[in-house]
């Protein structure tokens, strides 16, 4: 197999058409030897019978029905599980990733290149998708400590030996995008053309960004137990500052008598602090908890189209 593309498919009832029409277009024109692999994950509306109705009519197209909702990342890594190509493109289903720009991307690969990155200069979002991302990518960036480019996502064309790299990597956390940045290998960008969304918005809400963000770095760093270190640390300074201060107010007779108002202050504050600290080690005892249960990453309840199901 040359070429697999792989898609998550949600919320896509109305897109699946079309989505799968432009893409067995362009790729009829680079390969014959080509599959596409819809994974559903767990969609609520009719995306399934959609893909269904074309595995039937045309044996490049492979569906996956996931037993439920396990996220993006993690269908993702259904579909990169069941690839076969000797080039793997990554896309969401909205058509923002235009199929048109395979080409360019599989035409920059054969270069020497192991990983080429679809870079979206020109986003054709709205103001809260927008937003959002530039903010997403920069909690990201900060909380990891790895620079993240917020105009790569997903899309983008990986060769054999990269999927089998991210392949091994069975970390409950899913990112595709960062961990495909981590494995290495040679790797370049190019400019697409980033397309209009075909229908409905994004699933992506801020709660849920900022949920991503957090659960990313935590399994890509300890940045965030360093953090607390360094916040512990100042306020350990400006404690002894403090003390130091009013103990010279006391003995020039400023202050006849210790206030209620700074003790009550003092308690909530180190107590909210205490908590934030507690907090934080919390949430990597929860990943650690997470990680060492071994649950399978995702479930599948059906496959078509596939020779070994």
């Amino acid at each position: 197999m040359e070429i697999s593309v792989v898609i998550p498919v949600y919320k896509a009832e109305n897109i699946v058409d079309e989505l799968l029409q432009r893409l067995n277009y362009e790729l009829e024109h680079i390969t014959k030897d080509y599959e596409i692999i819809l994974i559903n994950d767990g969609s609520p509306d009719d995306s399934w019978g959609k893909i269904l109705t074309h595995c039937t009519n045309d044996q490049h197209i492979k569906g996956v029905l996931l037993s439920r909702n396990f996220g993006q990342h993690h269908a993702i890594t259904a579909g990169l599980d069941m690839s076969t190509g000797k080039w793997i493109v990554v896309m969401d289903c909205d058509l923002q990733d235009r199929p048109e720009e395979i080409n360019k991307l599989y035409n920059e690969a054969l270069n020497g290149f192991d990983i080429v990155f679809a870079r979206r200069v020109r986003r054709k979002d709205g103001l809260f998708k927008k937003t959002s991302s530039i903010l997403f990518y920069k909690i990201f960036s900060y909380l990891s400590g790895i620079k993240q480019d917020g105009t790569i996502a997903n899309f983008g064309i990986y060769s054999r030996k990269v999927i089998n790299a991210i392949n091994s990597i069975r970390e409950p956390v899913r990112a595709f995008s960062p961990i495909a940045r981590w494995v290495g290998f040679k790797r370049t960008s190019i400019e697409v053309e980033h397309g209009e969304r075909f229908e409905g918005k994004s699933s992506y809400n801020w709660n849920n960004l900022l949920i991503l963000a957090i659960n990313i770095a935590i399994a890509y760093s300890d940045k965030p137990l360093k953090l607390v270190i360094k916040l512990g640390f100042w306020i350990t300074i400006l404690s002894i500052l403090y003390s130091v201060f009013n103990f010279l107010l006391y003995f020039l007779g400023v202050i006849k008598l210790t206030g209620y108002t700074s003790l009550i202050i003092s308690i909530w504050f180190l107590s909210g602090l205490i908590i934030l600290i507690l907090g934080v080690v919390g949430l990597y005892v929860g990943k650690i908890f997470e990680g060492v249960k071994q649950r399978p990453i995702y479930l599948v309840d059906q496959k078509i189209n596939f020779t070994n199901e």
